[in-house]
């Protein structure tokens, strides 16, 4: 361990007050990828697994005693292609660790998944996902998830799903034939594995009850085309029967799911606990799973979603549920929890953001993550019985001595009236100043939001000197069924109203300098800062987009493959809003200087998404700049490239706004 505190000292800890160390290269700290990835703690609560990053977009498992602190490296992964996503004790001694990569499968690349298992003492790597022959019909990207981490024995097997591809009969009486989704319980030492549920064409997810009994499974429906119709049939067992029995049918339609969405099994009590719609907006229920069918609304909000089930142990044991409003709440429904919690935030009063990570098998030893939107946070090992905690490891150590700028949940009214929330970051200790340069930063998605806590990107543009408005437009989730509208592509004139009535927002209250207003955003939030370009040329004097959506038309037309005409029409809508919903198309509306980023190998965004963008504004005599970084996805996860990309912004920005 790294450092162990009491409880009156707890109280003590808070955010970093004084200047940055000389020499402080706030592109590098802020880039740079969270110091602690995952922690998982062993059955008996003795061994910590600390997932940690190395140079770049590698990363590392270590493994630490509780009683002696010496860490030792056990596995590691360079990120190029493959890197180590999350690790998990299958006993006390072996841990498995699900990896990554994008791989080229007949000229198209795709993610790629596997799950490995290790000893505790870095020796007898092997891989737990099932091989496929060189025979098959086809070829299966998912390597298989654990659902069940006992097994149902607790000697290191657990429940892994298992994809069964056909293969080719010709020439062999050995094909196997069996297709879809199953269940094998596999030894983690000796790799055998044991069919527990047999594939099911069209199966996409089981839940067990924890103990090694599988009670729920999902199976997709499809049209005569065989694509996906967005329609799910749920069915679940009796305890101690074989049959599946109906559950019921959700719709996920248009970044919403409608019916009952099993998510827990709790096998005390014999229900499964789930997410539905209630008076338009999403509550926590339970249903029987003894054949009545009985349903249950367990908790709700008047005004926010539930969008969490918290869960706690081996078991996943379902304790509380949770939500967010201006801040990330929990409710708990375990007494013993819900005083801890109470505990917890007494002493840790400048941390208030505290969860629960993992627990042992006696949920005697908790891992505890705690921080705010000035403090990045740390992890923390509780004891019960002694009611000590010893910090495991901080999050961000480059900022331990960075004064952070802290995020204010505000209301600002859009153009038709509506309240739209909102974060508002101020430079640290100009919270009074006015006529600041300011950036518009809206989130990802569409169906998504921002919450108070820690945020890199804002963070480091507070600490440029940059104001940092985070909108909630229409579109985003959390708010109920009337302000997601038809959601952010469809509605995109609403979501793009709100994000740039944000930015004059800004300016009516004296916040920003109308000369110096900017718009930031990545993803969904990238191409919300393109089309305000078409929107509204004149308001943001700098554009900045990382892998941005720019052509909704060639974005549904990729999307295509698998999925029904009914699926594509709820989430995209018609051609005449989507052409005028499409940057790429209306490239000679724009004023602002545009500034991208995009990673070749992109898989929520296609980087010729970016390409084409570039190429129409410098078509149209526009001033563009594009970086493209070579085997780097989505999230760009390379501590490296973040900085280099922070450093390139906050010239970009600088310059088109004469800083």
């Amino acid at each position: 361990m790294r450092r162990v505190i009491g409880w009156a000292a707890l109280a003590l800890a808070s955010a970093a007050t004084g200047a940055p160390p000389e020499g402080f290269d706030a592109a590098k700290a802020f880039g740079a990828r969270d110091g602690v990835l995952g922690v998982s703690i062993s059955p008996d609560g003795r061994s910590l697994a600390i997932l940690e990053p190395t140079e770049g977009r590698g990363s590392v498992l270590l493994v630490a005693k509780v009683d002696v602190g010496q860490m030792k490296p056990v596995l590691a992964s360079s990120g190029s292609p493959e890197r180590i996503d999350a690790c998990h004790w299958a006993s006390n001694t072996r841990l498995t660790c699900r990896m990554f990569s994008i791989d080229r499968l007949v000229d198209q690349d795709y993610g790629v998944s596997r799950t490995v298992a290790v000893e505790a003492d870095g020796s007898a790597v092997k891989d737990l996902s099932a091989r496929q022959r060189g025979h098959t019909l086809g070829f299966a990207t998912n390597g298989g998830g654990i659902v069940d981490w006992t097994g149902g024995a607790g000697d290191g097997s657990v429940l892994m799903t298992n994809v069964h591809v056909p293969e080719t009969t010709t020439g062999t009486l050995t094909a196997q034939t069996a297709e879809g989704l199953g269940i094998d319980r596999v030894d983690t030492r000796t790799l055998i594995h044991q069919q527990v549920e047999p594939p099911i064409p069209w199966a996409t997810d089981y839940l067990s009850d924890g103990r090694g009994h599988v009670r729920v499974m999902a199976i997709a429906h499809l049209n005569s085309l065989d694509q996906a119709t967005g329609t799910v049939e749920y069915r679940y067992r009796k305890k101690d029967s074989r049959a599946w029995l109906p559950l019921g049918e959700v719709t996920y339609l248009n970044y919403r799911a409608t019916g009952f969405e099993p998510l827990a099994v709790d096998p005390d009590l014999d229900v499964v606990y789930g997410l539905d719609r209630a008076s338009g907006r999403v509550g926590l229920f339970k249903v029987a799973l003894d054949g009545s069918g009985k349903k249950e609304l367990v908790f709700d909000r008047p005004d926010t979603d539930i969008d969490e089930v918290v869960r706690i142990g081996r078991a996943g044991r379902v304790v509380g549920a949770s939500w967010a409003d201006e801040k990330r709440q929990v409710a708990f429904f375990d007494p013993e929890l819900k005083r801890l919690a109470v505990s917890l935030g007494k002493a840790l009063p400048a941390t208030p953001t505290i969860s629960i990570v993992d627990a042992s098998a006696d949920e005697q030893k908790l891992v505890l993550f705690a921080g705010s939107d000035t403090d990045p946070g740390r992890f923390y090992l509780f004891d019960k019985a002694t009611r000590h905690l010893a910090e495991i490891a901080p999050v961000r150590p480059a900022l331990g001595s960075v004064k952070l700028a802290g995020m204010t949940p505000i209301h600002f009214p859009a153009a038709d009236g509506t309240s739209i929330p909102a974060y508002l970051t101020l430079p640290p200790g100009q919270e009074t100043a006015k006529g600041l340069p300011a950036i518009v930063l809206p989130h990802g998605g569409p169906a998504s939001r921002d919450e108070w806590s820690f945020d890199w990107l804002p963070q480091f543009f507070a600490n440029r000197g940059f104001a940092v408005i985070q909108p909630e437009f229409r579109g985003s989730t959390g708010y109920g069924d009337s302000f997601f509208l038809e959601n952010g592509i469809r509605s995109w004139r609403s979501s793009i109203g709100d994000v740039d009535d944000a930015g004059r927002w800004l300016v009516k209250q004296g916040i920003a300098d109308p000369g110096k207003l900017a718009i930031v955003g990545w993803s969904y939030g990238g191409y919300a800062a393109l089309q305000s370009q078409v929107v509204d040329p004149g308001l943001f004097k700098a554009v900045v987009a990382v892998a941005p959506v720019t052509d909704w038309i060639a974005m549904k037309a990729d999307m295509k493959n698998g999925r029904s005409r009914q699926q594509i029409e709820a989430q995209f809508g018609g051609a005449v809003n989507l052409d005028a919903g499409s940057p790429a198309r209306h490239a000679d509306r724009f004023a602002a200087p545009v500034l991208m980023f995009h990673g070749d190998l992109d898989q929520n965004v296609a980087v010729t998404q970016s390409r084409l963008m570039e190429a129409r504004l410098k078509g149209a005599g526009k001033r563009v700049e594009r970086i493209e970084y070579k085997g780097l996805d989505h999230q760009l996860d390379d501590s490296q490239v973040h900085a280099a990309m922070l450093a390139r912004m906050d010239a970009f920005l600088r310059a088109s706004m004469g800083m």
